[in-house]
């Protein structure tokens, strides 16, 4: 029978529970998913520790590879057999097999495993929407990017490398360089070991950045802006040590007019045209190179709790897969 991850609270990684389910089969617009693999991001971590509020109870995950099994009526963009993958919601991929909108399903290349599509897909669309529609970067752009070893950074790196931009890579700890470095950092700074300001000034010959992508939050963000040249974009893009102190308008006019945008992946995934020529670009940077899906650990979905601890501590060095 099928298992599903679900939480009743939210909290640690401990309120992740397994259930056993009954099959069921699809109504009008849906398909029945046989999952091989499940990526873990870290919005499945906050809406299980209820930074990012969901209704309760709830199932997590919001990406997963599989095969069709069973289609609902007036389904007619996917067959049985089909491999296939998606991302975004409804919540419940930490599952065996799950009733998904048939909708949002994008079919997987032949060439490309479950494993890998699961490993990039939500990440790479992320990175997509970021380097292409929050700011366009291309030949000569300067970029400064936290969390350059993460299993984010890592594509966008490689990404914006393919575009001909220059990249600084932030990382939060000596030992993390070099796995930013293997993913084409031009330059490589170590948050807390240096002025990165002052440092950004000189690896840019007083130019400084075009676009900065800050994950951090609060203790980055002045940083941030002041790693940027004038006109230049601060791309806010999470908060994961605290969210940034407000913001005034006069502060952004005295720092060089600069632009500030808090952007989402909902709102360049959910149009299903957007979301699906976001789905293939991701597949073309794979097959041809420039994404490399590599994940750094695969956990048994009995072990969810063990993969968000993983996650959450920081201990994780790529991205993390459940195997049913």
């Amino acid at each position: 029978m099928p298992v599903t991850i679900r939480i009743a609270t939210t909290g640690g990684p401990g309120v992740l529970k397994a259930e056993t389910v009954e099959e069921q089969h699809p109504s009008a617009g849906e398909v029945w998913i046989e999952q091989d693999a499940i990526g873990v991001n870290y919005l499945d971590v906050t809406q299980r520790n209820g930074s990012v509020p969901v209704p309760l109870p709830s199932g997590l995950g919001l990406e997963a590879a599989g095969r069709v099994k069973s289609i609902g009526a007036d389904v007619d963009n996917v067959a049985i057999g089909d491999r296939v993958a998606y991302i975004l919601g409804p919540a419940g991929g930490y599952a065996s097999g799950r009733l998904y909108p048939a909708k949002r399903l994008v079919r997987v290349p032949d060439t490309i495993s479950s494993d890998d599509v699961a490993t990039v897909l939500f990440k790479g669309i992320t990175a997509h929407y970021l380097i292409q529609s929050t700011f366009a970067v291309g030949p000569g752009t300067t970029v400064l990017l936290y969390g350059a070893a993460g299993a984010v950074g890592q594509i966008l790196i490689r990404w914006a490398k393919s575009l001909g931009a220059f990249v600084i890579g932030v990382v939060s700890k000596e030992a993390s360089a070099a796995r930013a470095t293997s993913a084409g950092c031009d330059a490589v700074l170590v948050w807390g070991a240096c002025d990165l300001p002052a440092e950004v000034t000189k690896l840019t010959d007083g130019r400084k950045v075009d676009v900065v992508y800050d994950g951090i939050g609060k203790p980055t963000f002045l940083a941030s802006l002041d790693s940027l040249r004038p006109r230049g974009l601060m791309v806010s893009i999470g908060a994961s040590a605290g969210p940034p102190d407000p913001v005034t308008v006069g502060m952004l006019n005295a720092k060089g007019s600069l632009y500030l945008t808090r952007p989402g992946l909902a709102a360049h995934a959910t149009d299903l045209t957007e979301y699906r020529q976001r789905a293939d670009a991701v597949f073309e940077a794979v097959l041809a190179g420039i994404i490399k899906p590599v994940a750094w650990k695969t956990f048994p979905l009995s072990e969810a709790a063990a993969a968000h601890a993983a996650l959450e501590s920081g201990k994780s060095k790529g991205a993390v897969l459940l195997k049913p």
